[in-house]
């Protein structure tokens, strides 16, 4: 069986991602959050680490589970019950896990933004909603207005579900962000870098008010749904490179 070693899996995502480059949240560790014992066979790609997707990775015999959203968020000691039956379980089933977040939702190329503005369809990306002297988004300024409508059509095709609709400017749109997850809340910022549609995952309920304030479109396609193109692209990457077979486990928060 055609095996490749963990380090060397971690050293290309580590200088493809460049994790260095961005502030990530508190306690977001990215990279190697658990390691096995050395070699991968094959890889699994999910948006989240949670019990149910480390068995659904350890299922398809994966024994490298990459993830946008680790395991790491808050404090994680003691090891007891819950927790350590994880851990239990990660290291008996010798599967590995490593996580980028910002990095993963950032990246010109591989990004979950760039990916879904590919998948729309959108050329000439820039980049967009800057966090901390970095990008985590890309725009771009079409050259003939879309319909709102139609972009809504387009999104609901792509992410498997309709979004959800803040119809607060003008029934066209033109210049179109995208920051994946859960940005709604900084509609403010989205503006202020001038674009009149933003798209994102999700957003509070004041956000539809504000939104008629401010005179944009905003698109909320889910969490979950508009965070799986990262995952996916790097996973493909990996395989391509290191000739190893890859699998998405796909386990929709609903969110």
């Amino acid at each position: 069986m055609h095996s490749v070693p963990l380090k060397d899996l971690v050293k290309y995502c580590q200088r493809r991602l460049k994790p260095e480059t961005f502030t990530d949240y508190d306690r977001a560790e990215n990279g190697l959050q658990v390691e096995n014992s050395g070699l991968v066979t094959r890889v699994a790609a999910a948006v989240d680490a949670s019990r149910a997707t480390i068995e659904l990775a350890l299922a398809a015999r994966a024994d490298f589970l990459l993830v946008h959203h680790g395991l790491f968020w808050s404090a994680t000691i003691p090891w007891t019950e819950r927790r350590y039956s994880l851990l239990r379980r990660l290291i008996e089933g010798n599967l590995a896990v490593y996580s980028q977040h910002l990095p993963l939702d950032g990246h010109p190329e591989l990004g979950n933004a760039a990916q879904l503005a590919r998948a729309l369809g959108l050329k000439r990306l820039q980049p967009f909603f800057e966090h901390k002297g970095a990008h985590l988004g890309v725009r771009t300024t079409l050259a003939r207005p879309m319909a709102r409508t139609e972009l809504a059509e387009r999104l609901e095709r792509i992410l498997g579900c309709a979004p959800t609709v803040l119809p607060g400017g003008k029934a066209t749109c033109r210049k179109i962000g995208i920051c994946t997850g859960g940005a709604g809340s900084e509609l403010a910022q989205a503006v202020l870098e001038g674009v009149d549609t933003f798209i994102t995952g999700e957003g509070p309920h004041w956000t539809y008010a504000l939104a008629e304030d401010f005179g944009i479109n905003a698109f909320y396609g889910g969490h979950y749904a508009t965070e799986t193109f990262g995952v996916k692209a790097l996973a493909a990457e990996l395989s391509r490179k290191f000739r190893l077979p890859w699998e998405f486990l796909d386990h929709p928060s609903g969110l």
